[in-house]
């Protein structure tokens, strides 16, 4: 069976600090990222924890507040730090990956269309085969040009760029139930 990583992106309290920050869709995330990684772990399933470090406030880890958010209680099997959107330009990730023999990476993490989407696609340049838990994923609502784009509606546009392009797309029992038979 091939080896699976389950990154998790970004879920820090960096986000806090940031004029878009909204708890509207924290719980459900909360949950489903919380059953994702426990059966990850029950299935062995690498956990990586993601981190972005970007050098400003409140992205910077001088700032104290690149750390998991509280509701996160796992124990990675690996820390990295990123500085660009995606997970595996320049943070040591992809070698790390290569050298455990991981050919299937499942995303989850914040922020949907940034930088767990940026991910998605980057690994599947890579020629990992991507998972991308949609469900574990939170965004918030964007505005340009006078219209804002609410957070499901980002969430629908990242899907439909990454389907059958760049990821297979799952809820959190989709995933797992694939992990259990081993695709």
């Amino acid at each position: 069976m091939a080896q699976s990583a389950l990154l998790i992106i970004d879920v820090q309290a960096s986000f806090l600090h940031r004029p878009f920050w909204s708890e509207t869709d924290l719980p459900a995330f909360k949950q489903a990222l919380t059953t994702l990684i426990e059966g990850c772990q029950a299935k062995g399933t690498l956990l990586v924890d993601i981190f972005h470090d970007d050098g400003e406030w409140p992205f910077d880890l001088a700032s104290g507040l690149v750390t998991r958010l509280p509701f996160l209680t796992h124990t990675p099997d690996v820390t990295v730090y990123k500085h660009v959107h995606n997970a595996l330009t320049e943070s040591g990730l992809h070698q790390w990956l290569q050298e455990r023999q991981v050919e299937h990476v499942i995303i989850s993490g914040l922020r949907t269309e940034q930088c767990c989407e940026t991910t998605a696609r980057v690994a599947s340049d890579l020629g990992y085969r991507v998972t991308f838990v949609t469900e574990a994923t939170l965004t918030f609502p964007m505005t340009h040009n006078n219209r804002t784009v609410n957070s499901d509606e980002l969430k629908f546009h990242t899907e439909t760029v990454l389907i059958n392009r760049f990821a297979a797309i799952r809820d959190v029992a989709g995933c797992l139930a694939e992990l259990a038979t081993g695709r």
